[in-house]
């Protein structure tokens, strides 16, 4: 018989390197396979002249992928918790991969946004639940805050290791556009169907990781119950508009690229500082802004003063003369933005626990921080491609930026206001949510000693 193929396995029973393998898998995968739906965030301009669109329909692109993206974030964790990781995984690179290599073939508008709408069905309702709880399965409890770290440090080679054959690829096609762009997103493709083969071969079934037919975990009723209980908690609320705000200045960052090129940097070079911004900066941003809030003993702290002065470096963007003289500070001060947005975002979720949020309310909480904090997809891009589109037509599309880096200057002053917001709230009622908190942790002890004597009891009767 084929069962022993089939055996479930715990953290502790697998090899030290089999989870390795596993945890390096997931962590390069979740940057690889969300890498065809945020090309525009690193390659803007490859982006537009190769699909041969308008700002506005790159950003309806976007939109496309982060409606469908809203509209199943809280069901993602149910997917999770009702498949096993091995097929989940696997399913969701292998349908990603043919999206992938449908979006290379560089179709009509229509049929781009049905495979935008696809993919957020793939990574989000498919793979976004195996990120994290992948990670805990392959992690003894006191391994997960470790692994965590050393998993946002593989997300990170990987994006650079993307952005640079990116680069590579759109340079040495230089001279077709559109073939460079179709080149780089098959072999992005390849990538993420080659991350599904790995899954079927190293991702094992583990134990417990499906929750019992009939249970009633994760039901449908239950996660959006949990989600409304979840809304009324104002820690939740407010930490999840800073995300609002704070995710859209750190997505919108986006826009020094094009605005170097149109200012007349070269395209590789601006290719380059885009991959160093967005991915490079990573390596750099997540541990420095980790050890501050380490420090500081809160993550608000860190977030308003990391949002004031990224609102104050958007606003010398917005200020510079527009000529090629400024490109150099241009590159240097959009690296700089990718660090302090990188930085902030990693850490906004640190709010939860300095608001005391219960380990129970966590997964609801997390969900609504999704669903909330990344709305800023479903309308940046268009409303700021607009201003691009009409400053276009009108015959100068610099005219535009200035506008857009004003608008992200308040964003990320908005975003500081919120942080100092969370701040005072936690201040002013410090004693009642610390009362909560382990009102919340003894009943859940309660909870768990019980479920624990009843299996027991049931061990024992039978």
């Amino acid at each position: 018989m084929a069962k022993s193929a089939r055996v479930e396995k715990s953290a502790r029973e697998l090899g030290a390197a089999r989870r390795w393998i596993v945890l390096i898998l997931v962590s390069m995968g979740s940057s690889t396979i969300y890498a065809p739906a945020y090309l525009k965030n690193t390659f803007y301009d490859a982006q537009l002249q190769a699909l041969n669109i308008t700002n506005v329909q790159v950003g309806q692109l976007m939109s496309a992928y982060a409606w469908t993206a809203v509209a199943v974030y809280l069901f993602s964790g149910l997917i999770a918790d009702r498949m096993r990781m091995r097929t989940l995984s696997a399913t969701g690179f292998f349908l990603t991969a043919i999206l992938t290599f449908l979006y290379a073939m560089l179709p009509s508008f229509t049929i781009l946004m049905l495979v935008f709408v696809g993919m957020g069905f793939s990574t989000i309702l498919l793979w976004w639940g195996v990120r994290y709880k992948l990670v805990r399965l392959v992690s003894e409890e006191e391994e997960y805050s470790r692994n965590i770290g050393i998993s946002y440090g593989f997300y990170g080679v990987a994006g650079l290791l993307i952005g640079v054959i990116g680069t590579t690829v759109l340079g040495a096609f230089s001279a077709d556009p559109a073939r460079a762009f179709q080149v780089f997103l098959v072999v992005i493709g390849i990538l993420i169907a080659t991350l599904g083969v790995l899954s079927l071969v190293f991702i094992p079934w583990f134990e417990g990781e499906v929750a019992p037919a009939g249970s009633g975990a994760s039901s449908v009723k239950a996660v959006m119950g949990d989600a409304v209980a979840a809304l009324r908690n104002p820690v939740v609320l407010l930490t999840s508009v800073t995300l609002f705000f704070v995710y859209f200045f750190y997505t919108c960052t986006s826009y020094t690229a094009p605005y170097m090129t149109a200012l007349g940097a070269d395209a590789n070079v601006t290719n380059m500082v885009s991959v160093v911004r967005t991915y490079g900066i990573t390596l750099l941003a997540g541990p420095i802004f980790g050890f501050l809030t380490h420090k500081a003993g809160k993550s608000s702290l860190v977030i308003w003063i990391g949002c004031a002065v990224a609102a104050v470096t958007f606003g010398i963007v917005a200020i510079l003369p527009q000529s090629s003289g400024i490109i150099v500070t241009l590159a240097g001060l959009a690296i700089a933005l990718g660090f302090i947005s990188n930085g902030v975002f990693g850490i906004v979720s640190g709010m939860f626990t300095e608001g005391k949020v219960p380990l129970a309310a966590f997964g609801a909480a997390t969900g609504v921080l999704s669903v909330i904090g990344f709305l800023p997809d479903t309308f940046s891009s268009i409303w700021l491609g607009s201003f691009l589109d009409r400053a276009e037509a009108a015959g100068d599309v610099t005219t535009a930026y200035p506008t857009i880096f004003w608008i992200l200057a308040a964003i990320a002053a908005i975003a500081a206001v919120c942080a100092l917001g969370l701040s005072a709230y936690v201040k002013a009622n410090r004693a009642r949510l610390d009362a909560a908190y382990e009102e919340s942790e003894r009943i859940a002890a309660e909870a768990a000693e019980l479920a624990a004597t009843g299996s027991t009891e049931a061990v024992g009767v039978a």
